[in-house]
């Protein structure tokens, strides 16, 4: 099995502090910023980045939806990641200072891809259709913390 993995990127007007607030927000910000992608998203224990136990479905593809129950960390300052119980699945969320008033996030999951021709297929295509999730995603958070 190889490692796939997909990043995605966005310089967003508004302080490093406020993006990442923002995204550790599960309660209440996270759910709304969410794309049509993601359902059945559920705040099981804690709400506000470390200790957080939160809930989605993501349906990647019209066929592949997988079903996510993430804990959340916080390792290091602007950074949270969420491991799937349900899978070896973790996504990376880290805001950086991107100059005067503006931040960057960065979006990296990675997870144990297939083997075989499907696992081709996964490698090739995933990462993208990922991508572009998470760039709406990004797109949604930049409208939400710029007002």
């Amino acid at each position: 099995m190889a490692q796939v993995e997909a990043t995605t990127e966005r310089i967003i007007a508004a302080d490093a502090e406020a993006v990442f607030d923002a995204l550790a927000d599960y309660k209440d910000v996270r759910g709304e910023v969410l794309t049509a992608h993601f359902s059945e998203y559920e705040v099981r224990e804690g709400g506000d980045g470390e200790g957080t136990l939160v809930h989605w479905k993501l349906q990647a593809t019209s066929k592949r939806v997988r079903d996510c129950l993430l804990e959340v960390t916080e390792p290091t300052d602007g950074q949270l990641v969420e491991k799937d119980r349900n899978s070896s699945m973790v996504t990376t969320w880290t805001v950086t200072p991107a100059g005067e008033g503006k931040s960057k996030a960065v979006v990296t999951t990675v997870w144990d891809g297939a083997g075989g021709i499907g696992g081709f297929f996964e490698r090739t295509f995933a990462p993208k259709g990922l991508g572009r999730i998470y760039d709406e995603l990004l797109q949604n958070l930049a409208t939400e913390v710029e007002k």
